[in-house]
């Protein structure tokens, strides 16, 4: 195939802006055209990813017909390491495993190291240090051996800490890790051939040798007799001084070409040795060559000024390109998606590139209005599919007591009760759903999820199934990691099958649930090396590992619109491409921080620079942009703060911009105006529909259908909001009580009422009891059991202490002027001669000597003073009146001597209400009058008709859309009937 009186290595390329699998294949065809066709059978085709395997195959498969060459991976020589009889890699997930127990134990030696948080986190970062090693052929005796003595004590200790993968090491002799074992094949391989070279030709395609292994097998195959090395993306139009330039790593690793240079310095070849391996010509070469110039390596960007003038034809470079520069991601990824929809409507493919994720998942939703589905390449996160979140739910069981959000997220989870009686099961789930917001208790237990059971229609077993499926599920001692799994596996499938069937449901099914089985099963089969872990250990493991899997979409995808990251936009081609994200920290990613090396010593050591993933990125960007049709958007502003444009696009806007001579600035502006027009289309599409603003309301239903009765604590509401009385009487609406209880100021409030009754009652049997010790202990012994938060415990128990003296003494001098007789006492009583009845509950009501009541009413916050009681808050005044209209059956018609506020706040108040200035004759009065208002048809509902602040939240304010207008809107008024 080959000429072998050059014995000079052989390496080929394809130039960027031409499909790499397609000239390949192209190539082949070519060089074995009238030739036997088992002689193209006879050649061994290496290639890099499966992604590309399936493209040469499809190729091939679309004619004519032919013998296929034969065809594996850089990772199939892991098959001809066991045929060499080397020991099987060891699994990722055991190693990962033994190095968190030696790092744990590391750290409770020296736990001023590292945060015990941590643990997982460094022991992922040492497994890939350990992968890069091995990958390089570094040893820890490199490491050991490099200078840190004018360094900070970081780094030395750093160093100590990589003395792990000794020990590692030592606990298994004669294994070895998947990159050490390929490593090792490779090496063996080369030595075979120096002995024995295979007379067949052996071609390694579509690497750019990133990784130290891969770089000994390309030269070792570009020096075979019939061997040959094709390299992707090849920059024919970097002159040769900027190839001798990236001679140092710690300045040009992060140029797109600086692999190719090492591969060349390591076969003493240069730039004009590097052959075409097809004569097709790129979709633009003069773009590829604006393209070259723009991405030179830093130190040599003064080639702009020499080189820059010579480019020609930039109109047509341009001519293609088109320029997004949105003002958030939202309107980059609508302008995105209606570009795709264009496509679609053309026949184009077209194909969406970037790292970015959350901007694939935004131009998917926008799509979704289409009902065009594109092909995403990543898929689903396994931990965000229906399985992966369902393991994840049940792992948290064992973290932390049961809660109500957290049972009844696991119930509506669409795996829950996936055998028999589904639909059942979400009935019961609903009505248990409503009893829980209604009446609790916040931590559900056994005992209470049975209760509900007894009081509803449920299917048979299903309290019994919910009681022991969720109920006391925490694990507080670390267990080893097999009692973790098999705990998780039998909670799991038990929830998922339900209480009518047998099994597993529906968990393990689909591809989802393949995946995620496949992830326990492999979990399962390597825990007896994870040691004992916490609950949350466990929890955040499962998470690490489910997150490390994909899943594609199960629905048929649009087939010409596609999502790729930038690994699969390396082997296939489209009509249209975007290279969408264009902003520092996105494309490229920003470096992760290495806790282990600087890059100093990683250079000094034979690792791989930081840099090195974003020379990658940049050679995927200078592929990428080379293709026929091109748009590049980024968002000018995130949601946090103004975004920094890619370095790639920065140099190609400046260099445009700096050759006005050429044509620059004016190809640069025709690429904005493109990008313009996308972007006003899709902010017409995004614009909100105008409507007229809704008016305040004011609501006048029948009177037939207004309300006959309401309490003391409503009249306010009746004053201040009256649209609010509406909506819960004449509506009949109420809001919905919410799902996760907590210690809110209306619980506050009822507890504090129980302390204080309970106090007074066990005063009254014995004085003594009248202290503020036994307050305390009181308060204590009440808070205990009827709140379950231990910190809402302890500050409510510490407002009560600071109050404590101040109320044992005030209660004194109140039991000096009557004795208590009464506590929460219902009264009614109608007023006369309307139809309506008022209601009301006395906290406390005494009576003194000569017959006189005397009223008190609790309040745990600031209580209301007296020119607030003779506006609005009647509470107090509204029951003195009804106290002598004979509300109150066990009094009867009766004075009252006075009434009193008892604020418990601290500082503790007493507020009197004014029954001196507003007598319960005038407040009966005004009441009467007040309720006559409302029977007359022409007195509306206004909504916030005198609220005393702006920021007053009503519940119903988003039924009278507020917000839409404000108090200086009139009220509308609007008969119903």
């Amino acid at each position: 195939m080959f000429d072998t009186s050059t014995p000079t290595p052989r390496l080929f390329a394809v130039p960027c802006g031409v499909d790499f699998p397609r000239a390949l294949v192209e190539g082949l065809t070519a060089r074995f055209a009238g030739r036997p066709p088992e002689d193209l059978a006879r050649v061994e085709l290496i290639l890099n990813t499966e992604r590309m395997q399936r493209r040469v195959r499809q190729l091939f498969d679309a004619g004519p017909a032919a013998l296929l060459p034969r065809i594996s991976l850089l990772t199939g020589l892991s098959k001809q390491a066991t045929l060499r009889g080397l020991p099987p890699a060891l699994p990722p997930l055991r190693r990962r495993l033994e190095l968190s127990q030696l790092i744990a134990r590391l750290l409770d030696a020296q736990p001023d190291l590292a945060a015990r948080s941590s643990l997982y986190d460094l022991s992922d970062s040492l497994a890939e240090l350990i992968d890069e090693m091995q990958s390089e052929g570094v040893t820890t005796d490199d490491i050991r051996a490099l200078d840190v003595s004018d360094m900070s004590g970081h780094w030395k200790r750093a160093q100590d800490f990589i003395g792990i993968a000794d020990q590692f090491v030592d606990l298994h002799e004669d294994a070895l890790d998947v990159n050490a074992r390929q490593r090792q094949m490779v090496l063996d391989l080369i030595e075979m051939w120096q002995e024995t070279p295979p007379q067949h030709p052996v071609i390694l395609a579509g690497s750019t040798g990133s990784r130290g292994t891969t770089l000994l097998l390309m030269e070792a195959i570009a020096r075979l007799p019939q061997g040959a090395v094709v390299l992707p993306g090849f920059d024919f139009d970097q002159p040769e001084a900027v190839w001798d330039s990236l001679t140092d790593g710690l300045v040009a690793e992060d140029h797109p070409q600086y692999r190719f240079w090492k591969l060349m310095r390591d076969l003493e070849l240069g730039p004009r040795d590097i052959r075409p391996w097809v004569e097709n010509e790129p979709a633009s070469p003069p773009r590829n060559k604006l393209i070259s110039l723009a991405l030179r390596p830093a130190p040599v960007t003064d080639a702009w000024m020499s080189e820059g003038p010579h480019l020609r034809d930039l109109d047509k470079a341009c001519a293609a390109l088109t320029l997004i520069e949105a003002d958030s991601p939202r309107s980059e990824a609508l302008a995105i998606a209606l570009r795709l929809r264009q496509a679609a409507e053309d026949g184009q493919t077209a194909a969406l590139i970037t790292p970015d994720r959350m901007l694939t998942r935004q131009v998917s939703a926008a799509l979704d209005r289409w009902n065009i589905l594109p092909d995403d390449s990543a898929g689903l996160p396994l931990q965000l599919s229906p399985p992966g979140r369902f393991l994840r739910h049940v792992a948290d069981l064992f973290c932390r007591p049961l809660q109500a959000d957290m049972l009844l997220t696991l119930l509506k989870h669409p795996l829950t009760h996936s055998g028999e009686a589904r639909g059942q099961h979400l009935l019961n789930a609903r009505e248990l759903e409503l009893h829980m917001r209604r009446n609790g208790p916040p931590f559900p237990d056994a005992d209470s999820l049975r209760a509900f059971g007894t009081t509803r229609e449920t299917m048979t077993g299903w309290a019994d199934w919910l009681a022991e499926s969720f109920a006391g599920r925490e694990v507080t001692s670390a267990r080893p990691l097999t009692e973790w799994v098999a705990l998780l596996r039998q909670t799991s499938e038990a929830i998922a099958c339900g209480s009518q069937d047998t099994g597993a449901g529906e968990l393990w099914d689909k591809k989802a649930g393949i995946a995620a089985r496949k992830v326990i099963d492999e979990l399962e089969a390597e825990a007896p090396h994870g040691g004992e872990m916490s609950a949350r250990d466990f929890a955040d493991l499962l998470g690490a590992l489910l997150s490390q899997g994909e899943v594609r979409d199960r629905d048929a995808p649009y087939g010409s619109i596609m999502i790729w990251g930038t690994l699969e936009a390396r082997v296939q081609g489209a009509d249209l491409v975007i290279l969408g994200g264009l902003n520092e920290g996105s494309w490229p990613e920003a470096a992760r921080p290495d806790p282990w090396l600087n890059r100093k010593l990683r250079h000094e050591a034979g690792l791989l620079l930081p840099e090195r993933r974003i020379g990658l990125s940049a050679h995927d960007f200078q592929q990428a942009i080379a293709a026929p049709e091109v748009w590049l958007t980024r968002a000018v502003r995130s949601d946090e703060a103004d975004t920094v444009p890619s370095r790639w696009l920065n140099r190609m806007v400046n260099l445009l911009s700096g050759l006005p001579d050429q044509g620059g600035p004016a190809a640069l502006s025709a690429m904005q105006m493109r990008g313009q027009a996308w972007l006003d289309w899709a902010s017409v599409l995004d614009a909100p529909i105008v409507s007229a603003p809704s008016p305040r309301p004011s609501p006048r239903p029948p009177v037939a259908a207004r309300p006959r009765r309401l309490t003391v604590t409503e009249i306010p509401r009746l004053i201040r909001d009256p649209y609010a009385i509406y909506a819960k009487h004449v509506l009949r609406l109420k809001p919905v009580d919410p799902l996760l209880q907590e210690p809110d100021a209306l619980l506050r409030g009822t507890v504090i009422h129980k302390v204080l009754e309970e106090f007074i009652k066990s005063a009254q049997q014995d004085p003594d009891t009248l202290s503020a010790e036994a307050f305390i202990n009181q308060s204590r012994r009440v808070l205990e059991e009827e709140v379950p938060w231990p910190v809402a415990r302890t500050l409510w128990l510490t407002r009560l202490r600071k109050v404590a003296e101040d109320f044992v003494r005030g209660e004194h001098e109140r039991q000096s002027r009557a004795r208590p007789s009464g506590f929460e006492k219902s009264g009614e009583v109608t007023l006369a001669p309307l139809d309506f009845r008022i209601a009301a509950k006395a906290d406390r009501i005494d009576v003194d000597e000569r017959g006189l009541l005397h009223l008190y009413d609790y309040k745990t916050g600031d209580p209301p003073s007296e020119n607030q009681q003779k506006a609005f808050e009647k509470q107090l005044l509204i029951e003195a009146a009804m106290v002598e209209q004979g509300a109150f059956s066990d009094y009867g018609p009766a004075r009252v001597e006075r009434a009193l506020y008892i604020g418990l706040k601290p500082p503790m108040k007493e507020v009197m209400a004014p029954l001196q200035d507003e007598p319960p004759e005038k407040v009966w009065a005004e009441l009467k009058t007040l309720i006559e208002a409302y029977f007359d048809q022409s007195q509306g509902y206004s909504s916030r008709r005198m609220v005393h602040r702006d920021d007053f939240a009503g519940d119903y304010d988003h039924l009278a859309r507020f917000g839409e207008w404000d108090r200086s809107s009139e009220p509308e008024p609007e008969d119903l009937t």
